[in-house]
């Protein structure tokens, strides 16, 4: 599915006539200004699945943020902005295929690590009522209690049952499970599988961090198939040479002046994994 079309940034004559309207003597930057336009980029055209791919600075994830804010998407986590930024969002066009559908979201890896200290302080709440209720059952089991009024049900029914079970079990069936029980990786992947609906637009910044690459192969799979069949377009800015070999992705490459479109096995990130593995294929 694709739902946004093409969008356009404004080119260097236009960066040029903004940044000398303004006083450059007050000003250290005009971020976004003179980012993408370093490298020649004008307009990008999108498939249902569109991979943003270059090194840290080339701009990658500054174009993910740009096309999140013209289209207005959801986000959760800040972003690093300018007192230019919304100047540089308004020269932006933006042409859409499709309207927008309901679940539009820009997911970050900003995200994720606030998604990762919200499920260690949950933890750590858990650990608190875990020894909260060792000592309460040690209180129950040997209690010195008598049954009077029917105030007492609740404390009777406490006590009969840290006398009929061990403190473990006692423990457990008094606890809410704890989310710690998953890796750090695969709470990242389930995160992405909670957010991602059907027929959605979702802009993805460098999902593959805190995943092992037989996460990210799954990522892969499931994006693909969310793709194929669920009516999502996606917008990716990665690195992962896993990600980069989405089935039918188009991958523009932000390390090239001017940008250029590519397939996944002549970037420059993935020729150096395989000319590695290839040097030590002997050893496997």
């Amino acid at each position: 599915m694709i739902y946004l079309r093409k969008f356009v940034v404004p080119d260097a004559e236009q960066e040029s006539d903004f940044t000398m309207s303004v006083r450059r003597n007050c000003y250290s930057t005009f971020y976004p200004f003179q980012v993408l336009s370093k490298h020649r980029l004008e307009e990008i055209e999108f498939d249902p699945i569109t991979i943003f791919y270059g090194g840290n600075g080339c701009g990658k994830s500054t174009a993910l943020n740009v096309i999140a804010e013209k289209l207005q998407v959801k986000r959760e986590s800040s972003f690093n902005q300018s007192n230019f930024y919304q100047d540089y969002v308004d020269l932006c066009q933006a042409s859409l295929l499709e309207d927008l559908p309901e679940h539009c979201q820009i997911i970050t890896s900003d995200d994720i690590f606030d998604f990762m200290l919200n499920i260690r302080a949950v933890n750590e709440g858990v650990d608190t009522k875990r020894e909260e209720l060792f000592e309460e059952y040690m209180d129950a089991k040997y209690a010195k209690f008598q049954f009077r009024t029917m105030e007492d049900y609740d404390k009777l029914k406490k006590v009969n049952q840290a006398r009929s079970k061990t403190q473990s079990k006692f423990v457990r069936d008094n606890l809410m499970n704890n989310i710690r029980e998953y890796s750090n990786g695969e709470n990242a992947y389930r995160y992405f599988i909670g957010k991602i609906e059907e027929d959605g637009l979702y802009l993805l910044d460098e999902p593959e961090n805190s995943l092992s690459p037989e996460r990210q192969l799954e990522l892969k799979k499931y994006l693909e198939e969310s793709a194929r069949y669920c009516g999502c377009q996606f917008i990716i800015s990665t690195h992962s040479p896993f990600l980069l070999a989405l089935d039918h992705a188009k991958i523009y490459d932000f390390d090239e002046d001017p940008v250029t479109v590519k397939p996944w096995t002549q970037l420059k990130n993935v020729r150096t994994y395989h000319d590695f593995f290839k040097h030590h294929e002997g050893e496997f």
